[in-house]
């Protein structure tokens, strides 16, 4: 491409990005309003609840190339208004994503801090439907919570920008693997399924390397997945376990991460981070070790399968309840 050029083609693609948002902004207002307009009606009592499907038939009768406004689509802009006409500080974010996103968001989930990690975080990553269908599935608000309180005394200390970033679990099911596997079946299909993993972790990780060398002294040592976090400035160390955690795994991470500080992490970056991913784990040990852990390092457990959502929400609520007790 001729390079005198480029500049231009940069505005073009700008503009035609600001159009498609401010076309995007003016839909939502667009349903808002109609929500909010049949919602009133029918609170003060001038319409009963069949309007709505009269309001369809005569749009289609009466302007059959305006597409969009079946009586199904119309219910759901009532239901989105009323869903979130009492939270003024999630209009603005509502208007920055699609309606499709919308419709997953407040249709299917159960509360509203939960429809607002996902507003955020869909605008953040700039998910595809696709994308955000897959990490509502997969419960990743659940995940993320829970993932939150079980991070290490220094990782909460020293960094709050590690709040939502790293989960307590990590759900592989598009590896496929049987339930018997080893931890090079686990990192092959990782490697393979990159795309994939780096969704479940986060659109800021930057994949550096497999078996990544490290030498101490006159020894070799291979973490077995090494990624750079760009929000975070930090090199992120996975170590990856089929078997129950254990203490002693990590140490291992310790000394991984102490390496990485002292031979490759650059001046200007934080302080490593660790994960060691288990197929399961022992809460009580975990959180006991980490008490006595002094590098910023987490444990999590990965699930080939995806989790039963509602065994997720009893453990979160469990959580909360659990936290309300201390207190």
């Amino acid at each position: 491409m001729d390079n005198r050029f480029t500049d231009i083609i940069q505005l073009i693609k700008q503009s035609r990005t600001n159009a498609i948002k401010a076309v995007n902004a003016e839909l939502i207002n667009l349903y808002w309003n109609i929500g909010e307009y049949i919602s009133k009606k029918i609170e003060q009592s001038e319409w009963g609840d069949s309007v709505v499907t009269e309001l369809a038939k005569f749009i289609q009768a009466h302007e059959p190339e305006i597409k969009g406004f079946s009586d199904k689509n119309i219910w759901r802009m009532k239901q989105f208004y009323e869903t979130y006409k009492d939270l003024p500080k999630l209009s603005t974010l509502l208007r920055e994503i699609s309606w499709s996103h919308n419709l997953a968001i407040f249709s299917r989930c159960k509360n509203n801090e939960e429809r607002e990690f996902y507003l955020k975080l869909a605008k953040r990553e700039g998910y595809s439907f696709r994308e955000l269908d897959r990490q509502i599935s997969s419960s990743l608000f659940e995940r993320t919570m829970i993932g939150n309180s079980k991070l290490s005394t220094a990782l909460r200390d020293n960094n709050q920008d590690l709040i939502n970033t790293f989960k307590d679990s990590y759900v592989f099911e598009f590896l496929n693997l049987p339930e018997r596997h080893s931890e090079m079946d686990l990192q092959r299909g990782l490697i393979k399924q990159m795309k994939n993993f780096i969704l479940e972790l986060g659109k800021d990780f930057l994949f550096i390397g497999e078996e990544y060398k490290l030498q101490v002294g006159n020894s070799d040592f291979f973490i077995d997945l090494l990624f750079y976090h760009r929000g975070l400035q930090c090199l992120v160390a996975f170590e990856l376990k089929t078997d129950k955690f254990k203490p002693d795994h990590l140490g291992q991470l310790n000394f991984y991460l102490e390496a990485l500080d002292r031979d490759i992490k650059k001046p200007n970056e934080n302080p490593s981070i660790g994960i060691l991913l288990c197929k399961d784990k022992d809460s009580e040990v975990v959180e006991y070790s980490l008490s006595r852990s002094l590098s910023p390092t987490m444990i999590s457990d990965y699930k080939t399968q995806l989790p039963d959502k509602k065994i997720l929400q009893k453990k979160l609520h469990e959580l909360f309840d659990s936290e309300s007790d201390a207190e």
